[in-house]
């Protein structure tokens, strides 16, 4: 490295100046060189947003290191705070040795560490202190007086894949324990962000610093990717037969992908994204047996969240390995920063959750300096017959694919949702501050919370019900000078080691038809009497639901196509259909499609022009009325709740709202969406008036049900979209055809 054409390297400690000559780095990385100068005086919030592997890590640490060395009697203490434990064992890894170095102690804090290190912290809390948010929670709620000693020389807030954090529970807890710690110590250290590129980064800065967003420093890489290449391969499957088992549904496709992942895999370090656990473990399965069959060592491992620490750890060790070529297939846990090396390429079997998530996955492959980013993507379609659903025919996934790999070859992916009241997390800080202070008034924990704090959006009429609704179930008591406290039932919650999560474990729902319980299933939607869900290879139509004893009692119902119920994949934008919308459109073949998907693509486009999508809404399909929208799973949603309040029985089917009934006039729903148009967006509670499972989140069920509704609406519904289309669409009437 020539010192002298860089400036930030002369602004760095001469021992880490040394530190990067021995690791023979012949320069820093642009987000390096622009960030070293912002962060180094410990005097602004930062943000760095940069691709898997550019050096983001590095780019914030080496000016945190170098402030902290300039005063060595009194280094100050950096809080790094990780979504996982296995990034703060990377970290630890990355960190040790330099840090040795210094002569700065670096303590990895989660369920795994020794009491021994834990202590050594507690009686000198200076250095590096790597942690989740979780253990993060267990500190302030159990050393609560302590923690504005134990923080007074806290110089930074460093949190990592702040993208993951984004929109979530976890995320708001997060903010939340930022804004307890600036409160505690009676000022703002410095937060830095560190992020892959999203598609609003100022959304990421209000996220960050809570109505401070403006004044943070958005430091973007501006290094680009090298080349990509993108195939995406079609397969047709023969329909499966009404008493087929789910187990066999897809093994025709899933045979031909399998093959073919073994075959182009084989001898390179790659990535298998399959959309969920279950079929990780299909996927795993048949690959490891081809490797048998073929009396070739295996290179399959899986990877997922209900797998053991160990042998996840397994498959990482594998990945690292230089003497041996190992494929993961995984869920979105290796999403995220683990180090597990390079990889050759991403597979992706069926639509991404996200434009977001599918170039997150991608940033693993093409890291070697001259190798492109390789992306195979694996669209199944259904054969077609005289039964075929409408959105069969148009081979809705392929083209929900094709639009989401078009959107990322433009740079396009979605913007983060940080909008949601997020009350569930309310309720958890709230509990969590009493602990912390020994009891708190009302007003105090509003200013902290809600007023100066990320639940900004809580107006006090909401908080004050909120308060009540809490006091009436025991959760919290009120003494006479005005202290809250726990009450009864909320100090046992507050004890137990699992209140440190925000998040809860999805739930799952038995499944009963007449006397016969099929099983069960995680719902994450809303459910309401009519609905239809998809079970055991077959559709049911919602009948009651007793929401206490999580049953959801069903009767067998014969529809064309039925909806996907469960809580795989993601939530799909307005933009994405748009796109696809365009791609139905174009007359252009899509370049990046193998032969049976560009075939598959025509058969969509001719039965778009068949239907005329291009010029109508109203399509009826045997029994039921197919109102195509365009819009994403949110406006969708609020528009089926809207029909929903007026009888029908819709529910969201990819780009449409399919609704259900012979007797369905289409009329009838444009005159009511006319009526709307002319109203104000309608609220929540009106919108959600006869809706069940609302309780989505871990403290939901404490909430009264008029919050239950704003927080349910505020996180899973797009009312204003949904009001918007209303609006634009209100002249249109139905045409026949």
């Amino acid at each position: 490295m020539a010192e002298q054409q860089s400036s930030s390297f002369e602004l760095l400690d001469t021992r880490i100046q040394r530190w990067i000559w021995t690791e023979g780095w012949t320069e820093l990385r642009d987000a390096q060189e622009l960030a070293v100068p912002v962060i180094v005086n410990a005097q602004q919030d930062v943000i760095i947003a940069a691709a898997t592997a550019a050096g983001k890590t590095e780019a914030a640490f080496l000016p945190v290191l170098t402030h902290m060395l300039r005063d060595e009697s009194a280094l100050g203490l950096t809080i790094y705070i990780s979504p996982l434990k296995a990034l703060i064992n990377d970290q630890f890894g990355r960190l040790e040795l330099l840090c040795e170095s210094l002569e700065i102690p670096v303590f990895p804090w989660h369920g795994d560490i020794s009491s021994s290190l834990k202590s050594r912290f507690f009686k000198r809390p200076a250095g590096l202190l790597l942690i989740t948010p979780e253990s993060l929670e267990a500190m302030l709620c159990n050393r609560g007086f302590a923690v504005p000693k134990l923080f007074a020389n806290l110089r930074y807030l460093v949190v990592d894949e702040l993208h993951a954090f984004i929109g979530s529970e976890r995320g708001k807890q997060l903010q939340s324990l930022m804004q307890r710690i600036d409160v505690a110590i009676g000022r703002k250290p410095p937060r830095i962000g560190l992020s892959a590129t999203l598609g609003d980064m100022r959304l990421a800065a209000d996220f960050l610093r809570p109505q401070g967003g403006a004044a943070v420093e958005i430091i973007e890489s501006k290094s680009s990717g090298g080349e990509l290449k993108v195939l995406i391969k079609g397969y047709v499957d023969s329909v499966p037969k009404v008493d087929a088992d789910e187990a066999d549904e897809e093994s025709q496709s899933k045979t031909s992908i399998a093959q073919h992942l073994f075959k182009t895999l084989r001898g390179s370090n790659n990535l298998v994204f399959p959309n969920s656990r279950a079929k990780v473990e299909q996927y795993t399965y048949a690959l490891r047996k081809m490797c048998d069959d073929a009396r070739v060592p295996n290179e399959f491992w899986p990877h997922h969240g209900n797998l053991s620490r160990e042998i996840r750890e397994e498959t990482e060790a594998a990945l690292k390995a230089k003497d041996r070529y190992t494929t993961a297939i995984c869920t979105n846990t290796l999403e995220l920063g683990i180090d597990i090396g390079a990889v050759k390429s991403i597979a992706q079997i069926g639509p991404p959750p996200s434009v977001a998530s599918l170039r997150q996955r991608l940033g693993r492959s093409g890291r070697r300096k001259g190798e492109p980013a390789i992306l195979r993507g694996y669209s199944v379609e259904l054969a077609l017959d005289d039964k075929s659903h409408l959105l069969t025919q148009l081979r809705e996934g392929l083209f929900e694919m094709g639009a989401m790999v078009s959107l990322l070859l433009e740079g396009w992916f979605e913007p983060p949702k940080a909008s949601g009241l997020h009350l569930s997390t309310l309720v958890q800080q709230l509990l969590s501050l009493i602990a912390q202070r020994g009891g708190i008034t009302a007003g105090e924990a509003y200013r902290i919370l809600c007023e100066s704090g990320p639940f900004h959006s809580v107006g006090k009429p909401d908080y004050v019900e909120l308060l009540r609704h809490l006091g009436e179930q025991k959760l919290i008591q009120q003494e006479g000078s005005g202290l809250l406290l726990h009450g009864d039932k909320g100090e046992p919650l507050v004890n137990h080691y699992t209140f440190y999560a925000a998040f809860s474990s999805e739930e799952e729902f038995r499944v009963v038809s007449g006397s016969n319980t099929l099983g069960s299933l995680p719902i994450s939607s809303a459910v309401s009497v009519g609905d239809f869900i998809l079970f055991a290879a077959k559709t049911w139509c919602v009948e009651e639901v007793d929401e206490e004893g999580k049953t959801i009692y069903v009767a067998r119902h014969i529809t064309g196509r039925a909806p996907p119920f469960s809580g795989h994949g993601g939530r799909i934008h307005d933009r994405v259909r748009q796109r696809m919308r365009e791609l139905y459109e174009s007359t252009q073949p899509i370049n990046y499609f193998d032969d049976v998907a560009s075939r598959l693509t025509v058969e969509g486009r001719q039965t778009y022009s068949r239907y005329a999508l291009g010029q109508r809404q109203f399509v009826r399909v045997g029994s039921n009325l197919l109102l195509f929208t365009w819009l994403g799973d949110g406006a969708n949603e609020a528009l089926a709740a809207m029909l929903r309040g007026r009888g029908f029985t819709p529910f969201v089917s990819g780009p449409a709202i399919e609704i259900s009934g012979k007797n369905v006039d289409e009329n009838r729903i444009t005159d009511y969406f006319n009526e709307l148009a002319a109203e104000p967006a309608p609220s929540p509670e009106l919108l959600l008036f006869d809706t069940f499972n609302l309780s989505q989140e871990k403290w939901d069920w404490t909430l009264p049900d008029i919050l239950l509704k704003k927080s349910f609406a505020s996180l899973r519904l797009d009312i204003a979209a949904a009001h918007n289309w209303l609006t634009a669409n209100a002249d249109l009437r139905p045409k026949q055809g």
